[in-house]
């Protein structure tokens, strides 16, 4: 028996997340039929963590077992060759038979893209979330540094967490700005709820309009309680840049 890991790039617009689910296509659905083309077994592969509808990777890490003698190397070009454009493995190596991509998982970045104009994108609009209006950076990451330390994440977890402990470690948090209209959010944890970035971007985002100062977005973070923030940003500006192990 062999342990494959795979490093993933995709675009999640046409997907319904990572995990598979009855009721729409998935990106492990679609990589583990074109895994079972290769090896002719059924596989499950198993993902660092879940992302949602809509969300991209530029770094998903997965693992599998097989007992193929297919080379290391002919997985990651056979795959990409039978995988839809919009997935891509960016890499395949061979791993001790203990790892698991989502147990042995010790830091995860995320990325968060904010097209900050007054006029869409026909070309950005499955990237980014647009912000009209103005935006103050330097509260909104006055706020952001907030985050960094282990806490309860209560406040800014999805009403329908699949976990119950709040509590995450965030190692850094930070806004910058990337060309003239785009804005990055960067956050690096040992480990993030359902829906956690895109509920704090959504808060802070609140912060940069004025609808709340630092000193509140402290007491949302404190009160851990969902209700005291702000909305859930759109899925589509959310990716997932590595994970480390």
């Amino acid at each position: 028996m062999r342990n494959i890991k795979l490093v993933i790039e995709y675009d999640g617009t046409n997907y319904h997340g990572w995990q598979v689910q009855p009721n729409g296509l998935t990106i492990q659905e679609v990589i583990e039929k074109k895994i079972e083309v290769m090896t002719r077994q059924r596989v499950r592969l198993t993902g660092s963590g879940r992302t949602d509808a809509g969300v991209h990777a530029l770094g998903q890490v997965a693992n599998f077992f097989t007992p193929s003698t297919i080379p290391v190397e002919g997985f990651q070009k056979g795959l990409n060759s039978l995988l839809p454009r919009d997935i891509v493995v960016q890499s395949a190596e061979e791993v001790d038979l203990q790892f698991h991509a989502q147990l042995g998982a010790r830091k995860k970045t995320y990325r968060y893209v904010i097209l900050h104009r007054e006029v869409p994108s026909a070309l950005h609009r499955n990237y980014s979330w647009r912000v009209p209006g103005p935006l103050d950076i330097s509260v909104m990451e006055e706020a952001s540094r907030l985050l960094e330390g282990k806490r309860d994440f209560t406040s800014f977890r999805g009403a329908d967490a699949d976990t119950e402990d709040p509590v995450r470690e965030v190692f850094q948090a930070g806004w910058s700005q990337k060309e003239p209209d785009f804005l990055h959010f960067t956050i690096e944890a040992d480990g993030f709820l359902k829906h956690m970035v895109r509920n704090i971007v959504g808060t802070l985002v609140e912060v940069g309009k004025g609808k709340r100062t630092p000193e509140q977005f402290r007491e949302v973070l404190h009160a851990r309680d969902r209700r005291q923030a702000g909305m859930t940003a759109p899925p589509q500006g959310l990716y997932l840049v590595e994970v480390k192990y």
